[in-house]
């Protein structure tokens, strides 16, 4: 499982929120290693069993209304309560002011305090699914990322083997490079993969013979994209390599890739002279979209045979 700090947080969202940093300054390297953001009202009244630690905390109106309606001591208790349990930062909603006490405490325990003029539910939701992609668990992957036709394309295959001229390619298409070389893989649902491109390489492809090439400077802003769901891979492999058993002509036997736990369709194309590998990758894709839909060609070919051979054997 992924990290995040907390300023890494503030830095990226607090545009959108309406984020102020308004205490615990000194706790900005606090991190963040789960997606779940909660409110913290058990844990006031002292039930800390339900509040877990490195997690961020939203207090709303609900919150605060309690705070506020406490006794100094009670007021005192009930902080000391919600910093015990080792928070990663607050967020106090609503546009609420923060009573004195709690602003002090946040920099007691070097916790950063932030407030928001959104609303608790919206903030939470919004928090919730950056923080689902943040920390989400993750993987490198050797290849190029692609999308074709709207699909996430991964082009695997030896050192070598023209995955960068094939990318190059499909580019001059109007297909769009996401990653070049290292592809960084996170599982941001049960069943899906993002991939994203590492900030160093954003932009970038290197083609033997051309050196590097800023594919953005070149083909234009539409040419280029950060990140993408992983929809296919697909494989090169030298056609005079594949031993015959690999090559099913016929494509009856779905093949997949599991990559952090989840399963990915794959393709085999054989690379030989005068392939047009660019229109095959394309053909792929759409073949791929087919066989979503629930159309599968070389299923239609073999029913349609079976149904001749039994027309055959009755007439004979």
């Amino acid at each position: 499982m992924a990290e995040i700090s907390v300023s890494a947080l503030y830095q990226d969202t607090h545009r959108k929120l309406k984020l102020a940093w308004v205490a615990g300054l000194a706790g900005g390297g606090n991190t963040l290693s789960s997606e779940t953001v909660s409110k913290p009202s058990l844990a006031l009244i002292g039930h800390l069993n339900f509040v877990h630690p490195n997690r961020l905390q939203v207090l709303g109106c609900a919150e605060m209304d309690y705070l506020r309606g406490l006794h100094a001591t009670d007021l005192q208790r009930a902080i000391h309560n919600l910093f015990s349990t080792d928070l990663a930062a607050i967020v106090v909603a609503n546009g609420e002011l923060p009573p004195a006490e709690l602003l002090a405490a946040a920099e007691q325990y070097r916790t950063p305090l932030f407030t928001s003029p959104l609303r608790s539910p919206a903030l939470m939701d919004i928090l919730s699914h950056y923080l689902a992609k943040a920390v989400a668990e993750s993987t490198s992957l050797h290849g190029v990322f692609l999308e074709v036709n709207g699909f996430g394309v991964l082009l695997k295959g030896a050192p070598a083997i023209g995955k960068s001229e094939l990318a190059l390619e499909l580019i001059s298409r109007g297909h769009r490079l996401i990653a070049d070389d290292i592809v960084d893989f996170f599982r941001i649902a049960p069943d899906s993969l993002e991939g994203r491109c590492p900030p160093l390489l954003q932009d970038f492809l290197e083609v033997r013979g051309l050196g590097v090439l800023n594919i953005h400077a070149m083909f234009g802003d539409s040419s280029v994209k950060p990140s993408k769901p992983l929809d296919l891979i697909i494989q090169l492999e030298m056609a005079d390599a594949l031993a015959a058993h690999q090559l099913d002509r016929l494509k009856i036997e779905s093949r997949y890739e599991e990559i952090l736990s989840i399963n990915i369709p794959k393709v085999i194309i054989p690379v030989a002279a005068g392939r047009n590998l660019a229109v095959l990758v394309e053909v792929a894709v759409r073949n791929h979209m087919l066989l979503l839909r629930g159309i599968n060609g070389s299923k239609q070919f073999m029913q349609r045979q079976s149904r001749e051979m039994k027309k055959n054997k009755a007439e004979n």
